[in-house]
């Protein structure tokens, strides 16, 4: 019986510069997709901080209204402090007090802008700052 398909004498096969250009191109290709990936979650975490820093301000009004005025301080959100007469809480858990990259919000009392200022310092950590990095309070 005879093969209806001929089987070339020679098999061609990649060579060593058509593998290495493969490999750079997907490389190039990775690289790219990897900062958009970072990017999308640098952004997730600043939409994040507002979000969390609208919860934790209410949390600092509900602690207001038991207690009369705003905490002192964030901690006292979490435990109570002696000179709170109508403490209900934990108003907030230990690890609200800290924005989505880790850092300790800033808390003023009273504030410049209201009865109090809670604000995150963006994804660097100071003040100041653009983009994903800049400042944000909750007067925003």
């Amino acid at each position: 019986m005879r093969n209806p398909l001929p089987m070339p004498a020679r098999v061609a096969g990649m060579t060593l510069i058509e593998i290495l250009a493969v490999i750079v191109l997907i490389g190039i290709v990775m690289a790219v997709v990897a900062q958009q990936v970072f990017q999308r979650v640098e952004t997730g975490k600043f939409n994040a901080a507002k979000a969390q820093l609208q919860s934790l301000s209410m949390k600092i009004e509900a602690y207001a209204l038991d207690n009369g005025r705003p905490p002192q301080r964030l901690e006292d959100l979490v435990q109570r402090p002696g000179d709170a007469r109508n403490w209900n809480g934990p108003y907030a858990r230990e690890s609200d007090l800290r924005d989505p990259w880790g850092n300790a919000f800033v808390y003023r009392v009273p504030g410049e802008r209201g009865p109090f200022d809670l604000i995150s310092l963006g994804a660097d950590g100071r003040p100041g700052g653009e983009g994903n990095a800049r400042d944000l309070g909750n007067w925003e």
